[in-house]
């Protein structure tokens, strides 16, 4: 499914659950009243999720005006008016939390991913998002990641082998999981999980496409990236914070995967003022 058809969909099981058979208090509301609103960040954030807050109102009222005075990816001060919405007023309230809930989770994704981003800047390294992602928005928080500077990894079990730990176990070892990988999937990237170095060097004779260094103290991470003469990608994990984000970053590994950008996330602070 595209990151569109998914949208559509997220956006039609979030109004199925809030409204189900009708919003009892916005008929409270003479049907024909028409308001102007605007939503305002009271937070420092990135911005995302604009394409899932104006499905919301294109599904329910196709005449609901938005007019965003921010982008995907943008910096907004806190206290910024990020959009003015023009419609019936019925429709603006009804929509209003199913389309908060969006930009609220998905903005939330997009600045925490930011600030690692940041934490690390100078350095060659990228920041990765993981499959530890809210259930149902695996393709929207993905999307946010992008927006706040960071790289996508696999999407899902389907689009990228990751051998870790137990798969290793079962197969017998690395060389041989690889093995079995490059038989039953030629054209697929594969990445290894490795835990000490030993592992490093195994997966480094069979030619793994990309290296997870999971857990790997800085020194060894160090000297995984200089005893690496295929140049193949390290993949650093696990005690990842930003507390030691730079030093991680330091050792030169290319890519920094957490999970926290996802799943530690803290809703942005947005809310929908009418102004008429």
């Amino acid at each position: 499914m595209n990151l569109k058809n998914n949208r559509i969909l997220m956006v039609q099981l979030a109004l199925q659950e809030d409204i189900r058979d009708g919003d009892l208090t916005a008929d409270l509301i003479d049907s024909g009243t028409r308001s102007e609103a605007t939503v305002v960040c009271r937070e420092d954030a990135i911005l995302a999720g604009q394409a899932w807050f104006d499905e919301v109102f294109k599904q329910l009222d196709s005449d609901v005006k938005i007019n965003w005075h921010f982008n995907d990816g943008d910096e907004v001060p806190a206290n910024s008016i990020i959009c003015s919405l023009t419609g019936l007023s019925r429709s603006l309230l009804t929509g209003e939390r199913a389309a908060l809930n969006f930009v609220q989770t998905l903005s939330a994704t997009a600045t925490q991913t930011n600030h690692y981003v940041k934490a690390i800047a100078g350095t060659k390294a990228r920041i990765l998002d993981t499959r530890k992602t809210l259930p149902g928005m695996r393709l929207a928080q993905k999307y946010a990641v992008t927006c706040g500077g960071g790289k996508n990894h696999r999407v899902g079990l389907y689009d990228m082998i990751l051998i870790k730990e137990n798969h290793i176990m079962a197969a017998g070892s690395i060389t041989q999981a690889i093995a079995n990988a490059r038989k039953l999937h030629p054209n697929i990237k594969i990445e290894v999980e490795t835990e000490n170095f030993a592992e490093f060097v195994e997966a480094c004779a069979a030619d793994a496409d990309i290296i997870m260094l999971d857990d790997f103290d800085n020194e060894t991470m160090r000297k995984a990236v200089e005893n690496n003469p295929k140049k193949i990608p390290l993949e650093a994990s696990g005690n990842v914070d930003m507390d030691t984000i730079m030093g991680i970053a330091q050792t030169g590994v290319d890519l920094i995967s957490i999970g926290a950008i996802t799943k530690h996330i803290k809703a942005i602070d947005l809310s929908m003022r009418f102004s008429t």
